[in-house]
């Protein structure tokens, strides 16, 4: 009796000891159509537009809402529907200027980005610093060359405390 009781004890340990033990995956290779997709997604112009096109959509978005937000300022003097006709070109105002902006803002940084990450061979940090860098500089190059050395500095801060906060680099 004690030996049969000692060898389901026996058993139930070796069971748990593979059940501890984590399960090995085989490799499983990309297939042609992943490959085609990562290649397609690696090259810069691709990545840039893919970039500009969301960064305009988003700024659509954010004009829509910060457009509706706009009071007139002579808001007591006006009627319903001249408010709202007011709001309306407001907001078509705001979304298209905030659609370029953001577009541009997009496309700029991730090309600067792809770019500095293609030519130095390496994915941290730095290429977001220089990728902000020019970004903020070529957005801040009308008011003059130290309208463009702040918008430089402030860009790259900004990019990098997004990089910390996001966490996507070692």
């Amino acid at each position: 009796m004690a030996s049969a009781s000692e060898t389901e004890s026996a058993a139930v340990s070796s069971s748990s000891k593979e059940e501890d033990k984590p399960q090995i995956e085989p490799l499983r290779l990309p297939t042609v159509e992943e490959i085609r997709g990562q290649d397609i997604w690696n090259n810069c112009a691709v990545r840039s537009v893919v970039s500009g096109v969301m960064g305009g959509g988003l700024g659509l978005c954010m004009g829509l809402f910060l457009g509706a937000l706009d009071n007139p300022l002579m808001q007591e003097e006006m009627t319903a529907k001249q408010q709202f006709i007011y709001t309306a070109k407001q907001m078509g105002r705001r979304s298209f200027s905030s659609a370029k902006t953001f577009a541009v803002m997009g496309f700029i940084f991730s090309a600067a980005e792809c770019v500095v990450e293609k030519v130095r061979a390496k994915h941290d940090v730095t290429n977001t610093v220089v990728a902000g860098c020019v970004t903020g500089g070529a957005l801040s190059a009308k008011g003059g060359p130290k309208a463009a050395c702040i918008g430089c500095a402030g860009f790259a801060t900004f990019s990098v405390l997004i990089e910390k906060f996001l966490d996507r680099h070692d």
